[in-house]
């Protein structure tokens, strides 16, 4: 029942790429037809382990590729404040603030995607 669940949930094979986000279930077993082979919620015997570190990895994909598109929003903003300074230097001082914290933050969130990724399809 609970399989049969999850596989509504799982049921189109294209993932809609809204914002470059992945599927909940991009790193569970897929079948030809998209659906989750099997789905085991707590850690069975013979070293099957459970899905759910699965999930929350492509949860916390999904999270840091939004922590990315919103240092980018930053870098917009810090260089529009900088463009709007009028030679103003506190104000010119903190748009460069703003713009170096932003492109910082978006280095970050770039390795954290691949470093969560790779984890993901190794797990997965």
């Amino acid at each position: 029942m609970f399989n049969s669940l999850l596989m509504q949930f799982a049921a189109t094979c294209k993932p809609s790429n809204f914002l470059g986000l992945v599927p909940w279930y991009k790193y569970l077993k897929l079948d030809s037809q998209c659906n989750i082979k099997e789905f085991n919620l707590l850690p069975g015997k013979a070293g099957v382990g459970s899905d759910i570190p699965l999930i929350l990895l492509a949860v916390i994909d999904d999270l840091l590729r939004l922590a990315g598109l919103i240092a980018v929003i930053f870098v917009i903003y810090g260089g529009v404040m900088y463009a709007t300074s009028q030679g103003n230097p506190d104000q010119a001082s903190k748009a460069q603030s703003t713009i170096l914290n932003a492109l910082v933050g978006l280095a970050i969130a770039i390795v954290a995607v691949a470093f969560v990724s790779f984890i993901g399809n190794r797990l997965g």
